[in-house]
């Protein structure tokens, strides 16, 4: 979310959003934010700081016990589930990978939301994500990356413009990490992909075009990760002493 962006400028929004789970005071209190159109997005935030809550309130999934969430500019609760499906896409932190499916099998998922599927084939979506020639493949063959990739081929069928992930670099390889933020940078710039990553890895927060620092369910800073990940900020957001440095080559966080 751009500091610049104005309120007209999100097809994402929370509005003055409160929620708790049962018998639980309010994790989450009067909180705005929004996602503009091609966002490249870092929910960013210690363990426990709330993201997972807040990208599921921005899917739809929770309902706030107060204030709204608004998609396209039309309240999230007067669309039904297949619209929002076509609209918006939620990789939860956890995913099911002892889906007796083939890879191309999973792809062609994303098609549920259409009578008449979209102009993207699995044959392309596959491509995308680097997996063509894994298309037979079941599932349970592949490596965790590669797995990742086949949920976002996916996703791509389904078309939605947004596509929020909790956590998708969680125990994955650095090879794959990298790998799988290059596909998602690809995916904003080529296909203007609003993405939206909740991560705790403050150096790879510098990765995205805006980050969104989150503290117990509030934001605590918002902007280009220049303006945001600095001493203070994230002394406050991770209660620990950081020295950033920032170089020609980009910037870096040293504990």
């Amino acid at each position: 979310m751009s500091s610049d962006k104005k309120k007209h400028d999100f097809i994402l929004e929370l509005d003055n959003v409160s929620f708790s789970y049962e018998r639980e005071l309010n994790l989450i209190e009067d909180l705005k934010l929004g996602i503009g159109e091609a966002d490249f997005t870092g929910l960013l935030g210690a363990n426990g700081s709330g993201k997972s809550t807040i990208l599921k309130l921005l899917a739809g999934i929770l309902k706030p016990a107060g204030g709204s969430v608004s998609l396209w500019g039309k309240p999230m609760t007067s669309l039904r589930h297949r619209d929002r499906a076509k609209l918006l896409s939620y990789l939860p932190q956890v995913l099911d990978m002892r889906v007796p499916f083939g890879v191309g099998e999973l792809a062609s998922m994303g098609l549920y939301p259409y009578g008449t599927p979209p102009e993207l084939t699995v044959a392309e979506a596959l491509g995308m994500v680097g997996l063509s020639e894994k298309r037979d493949t079941l599932i349970t063959n592949l490596s965790g990356g590669e797995r990742r990739r086949a949920y976002i081929a996916m996703t791509l069928l389904q078309g939605a413009g947004i596509l929020l992930l909790d956590e998708p670099l969680a125990n994955l390889d650095i090879k794959f990490q990298v790998e799988l933020i290059r596909l998602l940078r690809e995916l904003n710039s080529t296909r203007k992909i609003s993405i939206v990553m909740a991560l705790h890895d403050v150096n790879i927060a510098f990765q995205f075009d805006n980050i969104i620092l989150i503290k117990e369910g509030r934001v605590i800073g918002t902007g280009t990760p220049e303006n945001v990940l600095n001493e203070e900020l994230l002394k406050k957001a991770f209660d620990i002493e950081v020295s950033v440095h920032r170089l020609e080559e980009g910037s870096f966080i040293t504990y």
